[in-house]
């Protein structure tokens, strides 16, 4: 979004990592990615850029996507977060910056969890 940079893409590379929502032996979200180490279909990360995600549809029906960073502040932030976590975790998949794409993926169980990290907090 416009207003990030470098500091609020570490702080959520880090919240992603450490975050525990993989159950363990006992079934409770006891792990995190980092736990997993890359090993099996949830060890790794999926990182595709997304810039509807800061669209606001407060002012009528159509989004808006001024809050969205221009697209080489995005392009440079991405690049940033992409080079991150694959320096810090082992398993790191990307899409293409500002492409359409189709991305097939399957949620494992209940748990949808956003994370937003405000600029300069």
């Amino acid at each position: 979004e416009r207003g990030d940079r470098d500091a609020e893409a570490d702080k959520l590379l880090a919240k992603i990592l450490k975050l525990r929502i993989f159950s363990d032996d006992a079934g409770k979200m006891n792990r995190s990615v980092q736990d997993l180490d890359g090993q099996g279909a949830c060890g790794g990360l999926l990182i595709v850029s997304q810039f509807t995600l800061a669209a606001d549809v407060s002012g009528g029906n159509r989004p808006s996507f001024t809050g969205a960073a221009p697209p080489d502040e995005g392009r440079r932030l991405y690049d940033y977060f992409v080079a991150r976590a694959r320096a810090l975790h082992p398993l790191v998949a990307t899409g293409q910056f500002a492409a359409d794409m189709q991305v097939h993926l399957v949620n494992d169980g209940p748990v949808t969890i956003p994370l937003h990290v405000v600029a300069g907090g």
